[in-house]
């Protein structure tokens, strides 16, 4: 299983969310290799979003919305980093926020990133998938179509049903369900 090309990214956020639920999600940190199978996403879209970064236009943070598909936007929340892979169509504006993981590589040291008892808290939530996996604002910009990049995302044959929601913790949301999950997956954030 390859890295997804650049290809993949070029499409509608929506879809791209939707399928990259079950891929695997590579950080590689020093010599490790810090891996986790993506387990819920949400998808944002430009000016017409009240929910995304790119709603009141271009601007200078959230210019890589509107950029190269496939690659990382990275922004603060709540002191909370998001990580996010631009992904649209040409001349569109969009991005797919990796919202969980469910941790399959490198869990030990994701545990030192992140201390907590419990595994399936390790990585649910986009913020503290951000912490196990030491993704910060350095990260922002950096393509994910290559497995030379610090962050890419790997093909991955899995079998799972899908379920969607709206997004979470937006004050206004589209009138589509935009969060995707893989049903029954204890790592999906609560």
């Amino acid at each position: 299983m390859g890295v997804l090309p650049k290809e993949f990214y070029e499409r509608d956020p929506e879809a791209v969310a939707r399928d990259l639920l079950g891929k695997r999600l590579v950080r590689r940190l020093d010599s490790k290799a810090l891996e986790g199978i993506i387990v819920e996403t949400e998808a944002y879209y430009g000016p017409g979003d009240p929910a995304s970064r790119a709603h009141r236009g271009l601007k200078s943070y959230n210019r890589l919305m509107f950029g190269e598909p496939g690659r990382l936007f990275i922004y603060n929340v709540h002191n909370n980093w998001m990580l996010n892979i631009v992904a649209h169509r040409p001349e569109d504006v969009g991005a797919v926020l990796i919202r969980a993981l469910e941790p399959r590589e490198g869990i030990e040291q994701m545990k030192r990133n992140r201390p907590v008892e419990e595994i399936t808290k390790l990585t649910s939530g986009p913020g503290r998938l951000t912490r196990a996996l030491k993704i910060d604002k350095s990260l922002n910009g950096v393509p994910v179509t290559s497995e030379m990049s610090e962050v890419h995302v790997l093909d991955n044959d899995a079998n799972f049903e899908i379920g969607k929601s709206h997004r979470i913790g937006v004050k206004v949301d589209l009138e589509r369900e935009l969060r995707f999950f893989i049903k029954g997956n204890p790592f999906v954030s609560k």
